[in-house]
């Protein structure tokens, strides 16, 4: 899980590191942010109708870097 997330969220999670906090805590911190960043990275919600088509976890808080290279992968498609 650690490496799945970190393949993600590598900023979040070596800063996290970086910052003393252990794997356990790093993981909780990062792992549902990391699902979620995936699915708009992925392009899952590129053409979404309206917001009421979201799911429900589909927002996540994130920096303005993340949403940053969410809103790259989605010029580039």
């Amino acid at each position: 899980h650690c490496l799945s997330a970190r393949a993600v969220c590598r900023r979040e999670i070596d800063g996290d590191r970086g910052n003393g906090y252990s794997w356990k805590i790093t993981l909780l911190r990062n792992y549902w942010k990391s699902k979620v960043k995936q699915e708009w990275l992925s392009g899952k919600y590129s053409n979404i109708p309206s917001q009421t088509s979201l799911p429900e976890k589909s927002m996540y808080p994130m920096d303005v870097d993340s949403w940053g290279e969410i809103l790259e992968a989605e010029l580039e498609r």
